[in-house]
């Protein structure tokens, strides 16, 4: 089964149900955990084509002080969940490029993430980092989207539910 699971995070609603849905499976499964958070260049965030004016370098500053508090938070709930995490903080790609350059690297055999399930125009013009990530790697992907939200803050009830 799954020895090493790869949690990728921006720090979402969303992506946190994946995480606490990933940490249970973890748990389970007695996998080691590695999260991740990937803060992409600042081109990747504000296209040129805005003619606004963004340090690379306060950008990136911003999205290290995002990926302590989202690691501060998934931290506290592996405690909860029993299970140790180690935390990873990619800079300046694209995040589906940073969470399978990850994948790879750490060895992980499964990699956890939450999607929008975004259709149509809004798919085209943001994108689904979720769908490159499972489109790209030969690691598999476990997806979570809006339907997989736990009932609780704790993770219980909901889809998606691991019987140890």
């Amino acid at each position: 089964m799954f020895t090493h699971l790869l949690l990728a995070t921006d720090g979402s609603e969303l992506a946190e149900v994946a995480v606490a849905r990933g940490l249970q499976l973890a748990q389970a499964l007695q996998a080691d955990v590695t999260v991740v958070h990937v803060t992409p260049p600042v081109s990747v965030v504000v296209p040129a084509e805005a003619g606004l004016a963004f340090s690379e370098a306060a950008h990136q500053e911003g999205g290290a002080r995002t990926a302590a508090l989202i690691f501060e938070r998934v931290e506290a709930l592996a405690r909860e969940h029993s299970v140790a995490c180690r935390t990873v903080h990619v800079t300046g790609r694209r995040p589906a490029d940073g969470i399978i350059q990850t994948a790879d690297a750490k060895a992980c055999d499964l990699i956890v993430v939450g999607s929008h399930g975004r259709r149509g125009l809004s798919r085209l013009t943001l994108g689904s980092q979720a769908n490159e990530v499972a489109a790209r790697t030969s690691v598999p992907v476990l997806i979570f989207g809006p339907l997989d939200r736990p009932s609780s803050a704790t993770g219980a009830g909901g889809a998606g539910e691991y019987a140890q």
